[in-house]
């Protein structure tokens, strides 16, 4: 298959080889920084299997993780260089970045945000204070206004909080105020914020409570049409109602509705530096074949559908829904940047800084958890969106990988990650409670 002319307009910017078609495909024993891979809609293959096909294989392949071989560390590009930012932590997830340097950490499973000083940064190891405590699994973290925050939003896996903040403070100074209350917690309770540009809208995603919504209750055209009316086109009902979509809200949780639906799981959202472009990490549906659905990043604009359960990437119907919605084939979006099925995308970070070579200035990383749920991992890396004139160009390059050891076993999982105020990254691996620094040559 021969280059798309977009491809070959970037060649004098972007040098390396881009795997395309089937090629594009792999797995984790094809990972190394600079692969470059390029996924369209043209290169799915079909369905094998169905979320309610009694004969589909439930298939799970959780990796057993270890603690990192001695004297181990992640592999980047030529040019980078990784050391350990702060380690002992449980279950470090997102990580944000404050106005004033500060470095924000949502530790999930120690129901902890934790805040390292912008001093420290270039210090390791780094010691965190407690910023707050006695959260159910907080994840994502917003700081309003974005430029000179007075409060500091946290979504935890119930419900969306804030703290009263004043830069430079170790520690909330006053308890938190229930902001958005009763968000339900079954299945995915990865919940992310992200705020406008003008702070005038907050935004949170809320994943599906299943992989495909095959037992949602039957609605009659009618009461679709009502339904969507008040939900948003293309909105699941039943125990979905309000799930797999992106939600906005003002700063005082009042007029709470869905910005965009269709999102199975938008794990992490960002606003693109220089826009009020939002953009989220997308977790697509399992037992549909172990290249489908590809997880994805991609734009959210206000009011769009991006397909499920009904459709994935575009007009690909889900066999789950056969026949359901035929009106909804041609109004399912397609992501911008497609990535290998079951890669799991968690958050993602465009890097505006100065420290990284030029060609990185707008491009995006993103952290891929990696796969628990197909006999070949893939995942378990960091990767880069390019991106030309602020626009994607669907190809995504590997940055930081190594952390899968065999078949079984792996020894890290990226999760968050984060521009520094010096710009360097820092990335968070879930399983063994760490974060890496990477920098590049000559940068401090």
């Amino acid at each position: 298959m021969g280059l798309p002319l977009a491809l070959i307009l970037l060649a004098p910017a972007y040098a390396q080889e881009v795997r395309t078609g089937s090629d594009a495909f792999g797995t984790s024993q094809d990972d190394a920084p600079g692969v470059r891979r390029h996924i369209t809609p043209a290169d799915l293959p079909p369905p094998s299997n169905a979320e309610n096909d009694p004969e589909a294989p439930d298939f799970e392949n959780m990796a057993d993780v270890v603690p990192a071989p001695e004297g181990k560390m992640p592999d980047v590009p030529d040019g980078f260089a990784v050391q350990v930012f702060a380690s002992g932590l449980n279950q470090p997830r997102v990580i944000r970045t404050a106005p004033n340097g500060d470095i924000f950490v949502a530790e999930s499973a120690g129901g902890r945000v934790l805040v390292f000083a912008a001093a420290s940064v270039g210090a390791a190891p780094a010691k965190p204070e407690v910023f707050a405590e006695g959260l159910e699994r907080p994840f994502g973290i917003a700081f309003y206004p974005p430029a000179e925050p007075r409060f500091v939003y946290v979504a935890a896996a119930n419900q969306v909080v804030r703290y009263p903040y004043r830069a430079g403070e170790p520690k909330a100074s006053g308890p938190a105020q229930i902001i958005i209350p009763d968000i339900p917690t079954e299945r995915h309770w990865t919940r992310d914020l992200a705020a406008s540009r003008d702070g005038q809208r907050l935004f949170v995603s809320i994943g599906s409570a299943s992989n495909a919504a095959a037992a949602m209750p039957e609605k009659s055209p009618e009461e679709i049409k009502a339904f969507e009316k008040a939900h948003g086109l293309g909105a699941a009902w039943g125990d979905e109602e309000n799930r797999a979509v992106v939600r906005v809200f003002d700063p005082e949780g009042e007029n709470v509705r869905n910005f965009a639906t269709g999102l199975r799981n938008c794990s992490g959202m960002t606003i693109q530096p220089g826009t009020e472009s939002l953009w989220c990490t997308g977790n697509e549906r399992d037992h549909l074949g172990a290249n489908l659905v590809p997880d994805y990043l991609t734009t959210v604009q206000e009011g769009g559908f991006y397909g499920w359960p009904w459709y994935y990437i575009g007009g690909n119907e889900d066999p789950a829904h056969a026949g359901e919605r035929p009106e909804l084939k041609d109004k399912a979006a397609v992501p911008e940047v497609l990535i290998q099925a079951h890669s799991s995308t968690l958050q993602m970070v465009f890097y505006d800084a100065e420290a990284f070579p030029a060609e990185y200035r707008g491009d995006a990383f993103a952290t891929l958890h990696g796969s628990w749920n197909r006999e070949e991992r893939t995942g378990y890396k960091v990767i880069r969106a390019l991106m030309e004139d602020g626009k994607p160009t669907g190809v995504y390059e590997d940055f930081m990988t190594g952390f899968v050891l065999d078949k079984d076993t792996v020894w890290g999982r990226p999760a968050g990650i984060a521009v520094t105020e010096d710009g360097a990254l820092l990335v968070s691996d879930d399983a063994n409670g760490t974060i890496f620094r990477v920098t590049a040559e000559g940068s401090k």
